[in-house]
């Protein structure tokens, strides 16, 4: 797989899935398709005892592809799980404490961010990313405008990276590229689709390699 580095990346998020083994092969699928820079992994519905058994699963697949593994909001279960990073989505004082914990040892990102002050103020405790949008939150073909417009503005300005949540469509990484924003978050686009996660992680990276616009250009 050729790795890049010069343009806007897939992150991907896991979806909610009844069954592990479809998961992980809708998983293995999206990873074989081209370039993936992370894959977040949250907990959804599951009892802690199951979201440990799926993290313990997946991290190796996603570490194997060359991807990031990320888990959602449990630092005991990123750390048994022997994940790469941790997601935090909620207190600043919890995300404060992981950075402090964690950091470099793991990637501590910081979720949930819905307006600019709260950014800024989350900024000050230089996470490893921040990211807009929430990880359920593509609901509709195209990202939402208000993520877009938080993307463009802090890729503008600041140069801690930030990720946007795309659409349900896998055409939604366009608009998130020319952003400006370093990594484009897509899920039901890539999970759903209806030629496969292989194919749709694969298109996906076509459109950013004709349209998104080169960092340091």
């Amino acid at each position: 797989m050729t790795i890049v580095d010069n343009r806007c990346r897939l992150v991907l998020i896991l979806p909610q899935e009844d069954d592990a083994q479809t998961l992980v092969q809708k998983l293995e699928a999206a990873l074989a398709g081209g370039d993936v820079a992370t894959v977040i992994v949250p907990q959804y519905g599951l009892n802690d005892q199951q979201f440990q058994s799926l993290a313990e699963e997946v991290m190796p697949i996603i570490q194997n592809a060359g991807a990031a593994a990320i888990v959602a909001g449990d630092s005991r279960i990123a750390g048994r799980a022997k994940a790469d990073g941790l997601h935090m989505v909620g207190a600043r004082a919890d995300l404060q404490e992981a950075i402090e914990k964690f950091t470099p040892k793991m990637i501590v990102g910081a979720g949930g961010i819905a307006e600019r002050h709260t950014a800024l103020e989350v900024g000050e405790l230089q996470p490893d990313y921040i990211f807009f949008g929430k990880l359920d939150g593509d609901i509709k073909p195209e990202p939402h405008p208000k993520n877009l417009a938080l993307g463009e503005w802090w890729a503008s300005m600041v140069e801690i990276p930030c990720i946007v949540m795309g659409g349900n469509d896998v055409s939604s990484v366009a608009a998130v590229a020319e952003s400006g924003a370093e990594f484009v978050a897509l899920r039901g686009a890539v999970f759903e689709h209806p030629d496969g996660p292989g194919a749709a992680v694969s298109t996906a990276n076509q459109i950013l390699d004709e349209k998104a616009p080169r960092f340091g250009a």
